[in-house]
């Protein structure tokens, strides 16, 4: 833990009192989204203190040029960055004629913000004397909504405290904006247009090489004492505009400022026709009003909660932190657009760059399998076979052939855009998650459609891949696949990465298995699957010799499968033996010292042993366990989560309970000192696993839902709900009972400590 100032609620993210040395961790923590677009949580008012200013469009972004120092043959020519979009949310404040800007004025007190997730608002409230003695009180609130996914509300109130004073007001749409992570400094955005009309102001501005054509709007209007106020048009810049309002405000009156802004797209309207369509939702929100709005944005909040909440009861900081990934989640990605998909950081900073990483589909598709539809989880599969053709692209420009397809490592349309090498060449662990997704979406919707229809023209580009990138090796007898990087990123350019090579194994397994299914079950489907890729027995027998024959390293010493042929040969330090000084490694230590060192960054084989459990005993998991935790510095945000539920499945309840609050509170205690870049997104999916398939032990076998539910000894009791087959359970676990209620028309059956147990639908059964 490394900031403890967020207090403790269950259902809102608190800070009080002003602090400089914060402000950039508090906008990342307070960021709002809607899954449409999103913002971190910077001040309306002009503030000169250090900021990070951004919001952001999704699937808007600019394909920046690559810089690295020597240029490698396959190197993808551009980095695709996440756009920091034209600012909608700025107001200026002048009281009489002062500047409002916290980092200048002589005190600042009563200093608090709200995220309400329940609700999905933020305000912000603070009193200030100004560096000309008059006091101030303000109150903001601001909400994006989720019904009019792309309008955003703010209600601006200003009191003035001790004295009379001229309030200008001059709210305003900004198009000279940067991103921070640029390689070039290049230009990312066109302005082409400038324009108000009254208490509306529109810029039009597309993207540099991409062309996304946007129109940032705004409305405003100010009252007193519910009179209007009239508006004063400014003259429009080249890259602002605006509008203005002046008024004589009197001690303690208030007066109050609402705006409305967002974002039009060419990707939802046609490109002339931008401005229209903002119009027409200015209409829409102004004829509904804040409040209107705000209760809306409330509803529809509710509904979500009704079926994703985890509810924990006696550990407020647990529930928080479940609560603020939940919440995040939700704003990320909510399944209404399939060319979207679920970044890294989503809406709340710039770092990693591209939309798409293999954490969609490694941890990401099961919390929104469970907790909406199969169609949503649909969406994101459908995300990955319409981008099949630039993964056979990707493939051949490293010189694989004949239809083997390799997904990107980073991505916004499919085409590989991350420029690490040993990153982009070399992490191809990613193919395995995309095939694995497509078995775990069957096993648990038990909708088998998408194999035939898409799922398997993308395992068949997946095994031709892992066939052709493991070579056979004359002095082991055995296929290995060399100079790879699993999702430990702290061991690069190594040999037979177990984790790899077990998953090009299986991939290959798995792919078989479906071509006699969908032979056997889907003629016309496999008729056309088989002329399209030109699939052939011969080519099929290659590939199974290839996965019958796989090499994994191993160690008849210690009884493990070793994370890659040379591990033993490191100085094998534990974790524990480490100075707090060299903590964290990737911010204390040379890259050459990690890449010698034997600590782990995110489990590699506990993350084999996690999605092949059936494939090992538990004896085999607890040696395992054993050895490598010890050196694992979990400084991936996607590492705690996987030992979690490893901890639990091996009943160490208090190991497992420590690394589900890391996990949980990852960026609300900032644990890598990296919060202020923005949040970790795609790992908050493994703080509800850590819960649901931890400690509830929810798993899938034999086609039945199963549960061995264990609760920490810090909680009363705590509950979840999974969408399973289109049938929804409650799950509730005490200390000392187990509950389950089923929603549905027809009885189920599912496994609890492997007893067989009967839910009807209605009634409430006590294990």
């Amino acid at each position: 833990m490394n900031q403890d100032y967020i207090k403790p609620n269950p259902w809102s993210l608190i800070e009080e009192g002003f602090e400089t040395d914060r402000v950039k961790s508090s906008e990342s923590l307070f960021s709002i989204g809607n899954g449409a677009m999103g913002q971190r949580a910077n001040f309306e008012e002009y503030y000169s203190g250090d900021t990070f200013q951004g919001s952001y469009i999704a699937g808007v972004y600019y394909p920046d040029k690559t810089r690295v120092g020597w240029w490698k043959n396959g190197y993808p020519e551009y980095f695709a960055k996440v756009l920091n979009a034209p600012n909608w949310i700025g107001i200026n404040i002048h009281v009489n004629e002062q500047a409002l800007d916290l980092a200048t004025c002589k005190k600042v007190t009563s200093f608090k913000r709200e995220l309400n997730m329940k609700e999905g608002w933020y305000i912000r409230s603070f009193q200030a004397t100004l560096p000309n003695d008059i006091e101030v009180k303000v109150d903001v609130q601001r909400f994006l909504s989720l019904d009019l996914d792309e309008l955003g509300a703010i209600e601006y109130k200003l009191t003035v405290l001790n004295s009379d004073a001229n309030i200008r007001m001059t709210p305003y749409i900004d198009s000279g904006i940067t991103n921070e992570d640029s390689n070039w400094d290049d230009k990312f955005w066109n302005t082409t247009s400038v324009a108000s009309i009254g208490n509306r102001a529109f810029i039009e501005a597309h993207t540099m090489k991409t062309n996304f054509a946007t129109c940032t709007f705004m409305e405003a209007t100010a009252e007193v004492n519910n009179q209007m106020i009239e508006v004063l048009e400014l003259q429009d810049e080249e890259l602002v505009v605006g509008c203005q309002f002046q008024h004589e405000l009197k001690s303690n009156e208030t007066i109050t400022l609402t705006k409305y802004g967002g974002y039009t797209v060419s990707t939802n309207h046609k490109p002339s026709e931008l401005i229209d369509a903002a119009n027409h939702l200015l209409n829409e929100a102004s004829g509904l009003g804040f409040e209107v709005l705000l209760k809306k944005q409330k509803q529809t909040w509710a509904a979500i909660w009704e079926m994703s909440d985890i509810t924990i009861e006696g550990d407020v900081k647990a529930q928080q932190g479940i609560r603020f990934n939940i919440f995040q989640l939700n704003q990320t990605y909510l399944g209404k657009d399939s060319r979207l998909n679920i970044g890294p950081k989503g809406f709340t900073g710039e770092k990693y760059g591209g939309s798409t990483y293999w954490d969609t589909e490694a941890y990401c598709l099961p919390f929104y399998m469970a907790t909406k539809n199969q169609e949503v989880a649909w969406s994101l599969l459908e995300y990955r076979y319409n981008h099949l053709e630039k993964a056979i692209e990707n493939a051949k420009k490293l010189g694989f052939s004949y239809g083997a397809a390799l997904y990107p490592m980073v991505t916004m349309n499919g085409e590989e855009c991350h420029n690490e090498w040993e990153i982009t060449f070399e992490e191809i662990h990613r193919n395995g998650a995309i095939a694995f997704a497509i078995y775990n979406y069957y096993r648990f919707t038990g909708d088998y459609s998408y194999i035939p229809e898409m799922g398997l023209e993308v395992l068949i580009g997946i095994a031709r891949f892992w066939h052709q990138r493991a070579n056979y090796s004359s002095k082991k007898k055995k296929f290995v696949i060399l100079g790879v990087t699993g999702p430990n990123e702290y061991e690069n350019n190594i040999n037979n990465n177990w984790y790899t090579n077990y998953l090009a194994k299986w991939c290959i397994k798995y792919t078989l298995k479906q071509l006699q299914k969908v032979k056997d079950g889907y003629p016309v489907d496999y008729d056309r699957i088989i002329a399209h890729t030109k699939l052939t027995s011969d080519e099929t027998d290659l590939w199974d010799e290839v996965a019958s024959n796989m090499f994994f390293p191993f160690s008849k010493k210690h009884q493990i499968f070793l994370q890659q042929d040379g591990f033993l040969d490191k100085e094998l330090i534990k974790v524990n033996d480490l100075a707090k000084s060299d903590r964290p490694i990737n911010q204390k230590w040379s890259w050459d010292r990690i890449l010698r060192s034997p600590y782990i960054k995110q489990a590699d084989i506990l993350q084999g042993f996690y999605l092949f459990e059936e494939d090992f005993s538990i004896e085999e998991l607890e040696k395992h366990f054993d050895f490598y935790e010890p050196f694992t510095v979990h400084e991936s945000s996607l590492s705690p989560c996987v030992h979690s539920i490893q901890a639990a499945k091996l009943g160490r309840m208090d190991q497992a309970y420590t690394f589900y609050l890391r996990t949980s509170r990852l960026d609300l205690d900032d644990y890598n000192k990296e919060v202020e870049e923005g949040l970790h997104i795609t790992s908050m999916a493994g703080t509800w696993m850590s819960i649901v398939e931890g400690f509830g032990g929810m798993r899938v076998l034999e086609d039945k839902l199963c549960f061995t539910p264990q609760i920490p000894k810090q909680w009363k009791s705590y509950s979840f709900k999974v969408n399973f087959r289109n049938r929804i359970i409650k799950v509730s676990v005490s200390v000392d009972n187990t509950s389950f209620e089923l929603t549905g028309q027809e009885e189920m059956s599912i496994r609890v400590n492997n007893q067989r147990v009967i839910l009807l639908p209605g009634k409430q059964v006590n294990v």
